[in-house]
């Protein structure tokens, strides 16, 4: 990932010139962050805790919360570091690193929805064949492949986006590094092999989309045919967290990026990328507990369990 250019940081947009505004912007990156780190380390620690989460839609979900810390934690631990020290800077290196990570987590995050929606597919659609084509070694497979596909994608962007020479300035109009923004510092007037490559990704989310579209469409075709209101019920509360998902993870990504030129200013680029690089890993936890009896059940066992354990252990040591 060599380059010919004298670059060796970059300055992140900051969200804010005053200091107390700053110190603010710290402390709500900071609830948030937490509250993300500990609504996706209860999901982990619930699926991987209890036997009767087992399944291939939990072991799904899992690996989700996962990407959704990974994505989470790259954007937002650098914003508010920056905030705190009054920095905008970020390293050539650690940018590098920064748009690898992002696009790692949030690549690996569509594939992984794209699989999640195939399991929703097969439970309702196909569920006498749902053991035989979504045994543990299937799903190992397809969650192994997501994170293949992510890193790949990841790292054909990264080290084409980087191979430019880049002469241009330094001043990001984005709180994290993104493809788009180190582009335009490029010298050169064309960036045939990134357009390519964005193309080549470009197809293959819309197909992933269509794929996801055309699953549910078959989903709903098969929950109205069901014939009690109970079990249709039953069925579509297992599948609007995941939809839920995909759509505020779909629609913010895609507003981000393809809105008209005309209406772009740094205040609404900042808002739209909080909404696709901050919000989701957030909110999922909160999607899925909610909407998810099987869920909320296993999170309240767990939390009792280590209740009765922090009150059991305290009058042990007393009698002792």
């Amino acid at each position: 990932m060599s380059n010919s250019s004298s670059i060796t940081q970059f300055l992140l947009l900051a969200f804010t010139d005053t200091r107390e505004l700053q110190l603010l912007h710290f402390w709500l990156f900071l609830g948030i962050y937490l509250a993300a780190l500990l609504g996706n380390g209860l999901i982990i620690t619930t699926i991987a805790c209890d036997q009767h989460l087992h399944t291939p839609m939990y072991f799904f979900l899992l690996n989700l919360a996962l990407l959704d810390l990974g994505s989470i934690s790259t954007t937002v631990s650098k914003s508010m570091a920056n905030s705190l020290l009054d920095a905008r800077a970020i390293s050539y290196v650690g940018c590098a690193a920064q748009m690898f990570l992002f696009l790692f987590f949030i690549s690996a995050e569509y594939f992984l929805l794209t699989i999640m929606s195939y399991d929703r597919y097969i439970a309702i659609c196909k569920p006498l064949h749902y053991g035989t084509l979504l045994g543990s070694r299937a799903c190992v497979h397809m969650a192994a492949a997501a994170w293949a596909s992510g890193f790949l994608n990841a790292l054909l962007h990264t080290a084409n986006t980087f191979s430019l020479p880049l002469c241009k300035g330094n001043a990001l109009d984005q709180f994290f590094c993104e493809i788009p923004q180190i582009l335009k510092f490029s010298c050169l007037d064309t960036y045939l092999r990134e357009f390519g490559l964005i193309l080549v990704s470009a197809c293959l989310v819309f197909t992933c989309f269509v794929f996801i579209v055309v699953s549910y469409v078959h989903i709903l075709r098969a929950v109205l045919r069901i014939p009690s209101e109970q079990g249709r019920h039953k069925a579509f509360s297992t599948c609007l967290p995941h939809l839920a998902v995909v759509s505020l993870f779909v629609s913010t990504i895609f507003f981000a990026h393809l809105k008209p030129p005309s209406i772009s200013s740094p205040s609404l680029v900042l808002a739209m990328s909080f909404l696709y690089s901050v919000v989701p890993p957030a909110v999922n936890p909160l999607l899925y507990s909610m909407k998810n009896q099987e869920v909320k059940d296993a999170l309240w066992k767990l939390m009792a369990g280590f209740l009765s354990k922090a009150i059991i252990c305290p009058c042990s040591a007393h009698h002792l």
